[in-house]
């Protein structure tokens, strides 16, 4: 009896042990399965990847836009609150879209400057504000705060490319202005963003 009872004990250290070794054995991940998830990831990420750097292109370009017409809608503002004719005035300095609201009289390069974000340059094509032998582009407001014609636009678009172009208008002598951005298809005179 002693005997049986020594081997049903020595049977049960056994099975105990390769339990434990047997668990040992799988608790970590194979290398094929380890490399299998970071294809995966991977593959994941290149294929997310450019979505989301669009995502914040256009997140970026509608902010700038934001902040163009917000200075054009200032400069409205101050000139017939002051009763003076007021400019918004944009330039591109180091590299960087920036804007400025001044009056008529100070020189464009006193005025206090602010950057749009680096990402976001004026296209050139598309943007049709007067342009001053230094490079300056505005848009003057008189007393009333209206507008002579030609009006104008200034688009703007992504540094790193694609598409997306945002764009403000003035529209009518009122100083009426209004926001936009890019079309499938051009307007008659060749713009995307109309």
């Amino acid at each position: 009896m002693a005997t049986n009872y020594k081997i049903a004990n020595l049977q049960i250290k056994l099975l105990q042990h390769h339990r434990q070794r047997y668990i040992g054995l799988d608790a970590g991940f194979s290398l094929i399965e380890m490399i299998v998830v970071f294809l995966m990831i991977g593959v994941l990420s290149a294929i997310a990847a450019p979505s989301w750097l669009g995502f914040i292109n256009v997140h970026h370009l509608n902010i700038a836009q934001d902040q163009v017409y917000r200075a054009m809608r200032e400069a409205q503002s101050q000139a017939k609150k002051e009763k003076l004719t007021y400019h918004a005035s944009f330039r591109e300095q180091n590299n960087i879209l920036q804007w400025a609201v001044h009056a008529a009289t100070i020189d464009p390069s006193n005025a206090q400057w602010n950057d749009l974000d680096a990402s976001v340059k004026l296209d050139e094509d598309e943007s049709t504000l007067d342009k001053l032998p230094n490079g300056v582009r505005r848009v003057p407001f008189d007393h009333l705060g209206t507008v002579k014609p030609p009006f104008g636009r200034i688009t703007l678009s992504s540094k790193s490319g694609g598409k997306a172009k945002r764009c403000v208008f003035i529209s009518t002598i009122l100083g009426a202005m209004r926001t936009a951005k890019e079309n499938p298809t051009p307007d008659s005179g060749n713009r995307y963003c109309y």
